[in-house]
C-alpha cells in the first residue's frame, strides 16, 4: 500500500471517508476460550446476538454508505443485526469478502488459547507472533489486509470522489479534527462517506498495528500501545478517518488518523 505526504499533492483534489471497524460479537468458543480462526465457522451465542443489538442500537444513527463483511457466520451475524437497526443501511448492500476472514491458527484452531502460548515458548519464540503449523503469519495476514484496503479505496473512490472530492486547501488543519465526545458519531458527524467493516479480533489487531506502525496513523491523545494492539472486545469498534486522492485512474491512500480504538461502552451499558 502506496501512502503519499500531503505535501506532494497540494494542488489535487481528496477524498476524505470514515472507516469503522466493529469485531464480531462473542460466540460459545470465545466464551470457552477456543481458537476459532478459519476452520471453524461458529454461530454468536445468545449473549454475542445480545452485543450484536446493542452494538446495532449504538450505531443506529450513524450513517453509513457502504458496508463490508467478512464471509464467517459470526461476522455476517454482527453486521445483519447492526445493519438491522440502521436507516442508511436499509438500501446498501452487505459485500462479503473472504479477504476480511480471521486469521488461520492452523492445528491451534479448536484449542485452547494458552495451548498456543505453550507452543510458542515450546518452539522458543514469543507469542503472538508465533505461527502453528498450518496457519498465517501475521505478514500473510497484513498481505490479505492490503489487498482488501486497496479494493475498498477503488470501490469508495469510483463512488464518490467526483461528487464528493475537495481542494486541499479547503480541508481543516490537523487541530482542526473534530473533537472526540464519546458519541456514536464521533469524527464522522460532517463526514459524508463511512465505510462499515466488520471482521475479526486477531485479524484487527493486524490491521491496527499496520496502520500505526508502517502508515503512521495518528493516534487519540493520551493513547497507550499496551491499549492500542490488545484485542478488541467482541463488537469493539475502532474508527479512523482517510483520506484519498487521485492520481491518473487509481485512488492513492495519502492519509489517516484514528478517532477511537476499541470502543466497548455499548455493550457494558446495554439493558
Amino acid at each position: 500500500m502506496r501512502l503519499y505526504p500531503v505535501s506532494n499533492f497540494r494542488s489535487m483534489k481528496t477524498l476524505t471517508f470514515g472507516l469503522t471497524l466493529v469485531r464480531h460479537g462473542e460466540t460459545q468458543y470465545n466464551k470457552d476460550g477456543l481458537l476459532q480462526g478459519q476452520a471453524i465457522d461458529a454461530p454468536l451465542s445468545e449473549a454475542g446476538l445480545q452485543q450484536a443489538e446493542a452494538a446495532g442500537r449504538y450505531l443506529a444513527n450513524v450513517k453509513f454508505t457502504s458496508v463490508f463483511v467478512s464471509n464467517m457466520l459470526r461476522a455476517k451475524q454482527t453486521a445483519e443485526t447492526i445493519m438491522k437497526h440502521n436507516s442508511s443501511c436499509s438500501a446498501l448492500e452487505m459485500v462479503c469478502d473472504p479477504l476480511l476472514i480471521e486469521k488461520s491458527f492452523g492445528i491451534a484452531e479448536g484449542r485452547r488459547l494458552q495451548e498456543l502460548k505453550d507452543m510458542a515458548e515450546a518452539a522458543g519464540q514469543t507469542f503472538p507472533g508465533f505461527t502453528p503449523p498450518g496457519g498465517e503469519t501475521q505478514e500473510q495476514v497484513k498481505e490479505r489486509f492490503k489487498e482488501f484496503l486497496e479494493k475498498m479505496l477503488q470501490q469508495i473512490g469510483a463512488e464518490h470522489f467526483s461528487e464528493r472530492g475537495q481542494d486541499e486547501s479547503s480541508l481543516p488543519a490537523p487541530s482542526q479534527a473534530s473533537p472526540t465526545e464519546g458519541k456514536a458519531d464521533d469524527g464522522v458527524k460532517d463526514i459524508p462517506v463511512h465505510a462499515l467493516v466488520v471482521t475479526h479480533g486477531a485479524y484487527m489487531c493486524v490491521v491496527v498495528r499496520y496502520f500505526v506502525e508502517e502508515l503512521h496513523c495518528r493516534l487519540p491523545q493520551g493513547s497507550d500501545n499496551a491499549h492500542v494492539f490488545s484485542l478488541s472486545p467482541n463488537t469493539g469498534l475502532c474508527r479512523f478517518i482517510v483520506t484519498v486522492r487521485k492520481q491518473d485512474d487509481e485512488f492513492i491512500l495519502s492519509g489517516i488518523r484514528c478517532v477511537f480504538i476499541h470502543r466497548g461502552d455499548h455493550v457494558k451499558h446495554r439493558s
